[in-house]
């Protein structure tokens, strides 16, 4: 009798964590539509108000790296406030509730400052809501439950650009754009408070494993970030391949937003099936995936209309693993009580990196295209050295 009831006890706690983890999915995948279907327009938007190119470029990259920036601040505060939930629904108030009020914006200055406030909630939010994530993947299987929220994060990512394309369409302004995407946003931030009330407490979702002999973060985690370097050096971000599509009228204007939607089709289902194999053969998953979409520069600058698309796709396996497993083995490097540091030492070095290649990249494509390919190739091959040196890394 006893058994049975310690059998059942643990089902219970298995189905709520896949339940939490699906409540924070229906978050990301409405809080996406919600800024992806902003950052579809944010571009022209800022154009029309007045901003010139090297405005607009540099509002995007000064968002990017400050809100990377303050992800390492946010992690610290969660583990040392324990006020993850409180983190959370702050950082996606001002995440999402920036948005809407775009369509207010007078100039394109009060434009980038919501633009930049933006990015700033969404680095508040990000290192809590991951470590309660944690809480609940332990359950599933960390691979597993990082990939069904990313698959979910990536519908969103899909609906937002085209409903705003759809709004544009019909109604030919950005300003409705923006303010219909308050909907989302709204829906997102009550099924948020919802989830609050449901399982205020995730840390009881976490499976209990013997304590980690280390008050810091181990030799483990440090060798995993090395990787987390070269992954992140290498890997070019869309701005730039839509950019060479155009320049080099490979990819019709039209088709350029498809190449994407087919890149982020990829990465939903490549979160899925990367993150099974995490919890099955641990690094080797993110070995396997990195040997894989390591070669989409080769195919996307090198190659026709055909290879190009390929290249979206691998493209799209690499995104799909970064936000799945990449974040998975951030967790099962960590202890608890310092997993909040964990995820933000992860996320700032994880951006300054993916910012300084961005740059390099950038600046490699107007020297020599067979440089940024071979820089891009190379940088992430690299990142497999010191992976395989913490292939068997079990927790």
């Amino acid at each position: 009798m006893l058994n049975i009831k310690f059998k059942l006890s643990k089902d219970m706690v298995k189905d709520n964590a896949l339940k939490f983890i699906v409540l924070l999915g229906f978050v990301s995948l409405l809080g996406d539509m919600t800024y992806e279907g902003a950052r579809s327009i944010t571009g022209p938007y800022l154009s029309l108000l007045g901003a010139s190119a090297a405005a607009v470029g540099f509002v995007s990259g000064f968002g990017e790296l400050v809100g990377y920036s303050l992800r390492f601040a946010s992690g610290y505060l969660a583990d040392k406030s324990r006020q993850y939930w409180a983190l959370t629904i702050i950082g996606y108030a001002v995440n999402l509730l920036a948005v809407p009020l775009l369509a207010l914006a007078g100039n394109w200055p009060m434009a980038a400052l919501l633009l930049i406030a933006e990015r700033m909630g969404k680095a508040i939010r990000t290192p809590p809501r991951d470590v309660m994530l944690s809480h609940a993947t332990s359950q599933v299987g960390r691979g597993w439950g990082f990939g069904l929220h990313e698959a979910m994060d990536q519908i969103g990512a899909i609906l937002g650009p085209l409903i705003v394309a759809i709004i544009l369409y019909v109604y030919g302004n950005y300003q409705t754009g923006f303010a219909f995407l308050l909907l989302p946003a709204i829906l997102a931030l009550a099924v948020l408070v919802t989830s609050k009330f449901l399982y205020p407490h995730p840390h009881d979702l976490e499976v209990q494993v013997p304590k980690l002999k280390t008050k810091g973060l181990m030799k483990v985690y440090w060798i995993y970030i090395v990787a987390v370097v070269f992954i992140a050096l290498g890997f070019a971000d869309f701005p730039l391949v839509a950019y060479h599509f155009q320049k080099v009228q490979l990819v019709a204007p039209v088709m350029i937003p498809i190449f994407y939607s087919v890149a982020m089709g990829v990465d939903a289902l490549a979160a899925l099936l990367f993150g099974r194999l995490f919890d099955k053969m641990g690094m080797w998953a993110l070995i396997m995936a990195v040997m894989c979409s390591a070669f989409f520069a080769p195919m996307v600058f090198w190659g026709d209309f055909n290879l190009a698309l390929l290249g979206m796709a691998l493209w799209g396996v690499g995104m799909g693993a970064q936000e799945s497993i990449m974040r998975a083995a951030v967790a099962e490097m960590s202890p608890v009580k310092v997993r909040g540091s964990a995820y933000g030492v992860f996320s700032i070095i994880y951006g300054f990196s993916w910012f300084a290649g961005s740059f390099i990249l950038g600046l490699l494509y107007d020297f020599s295209f067979t440089a940024m390919v071979m820089f891009s190739l190379g940088a992430q091959l690299l990142s497999v050295m010191p992976l395989f040196v913490i292939r068997n890394y079990r927790p």
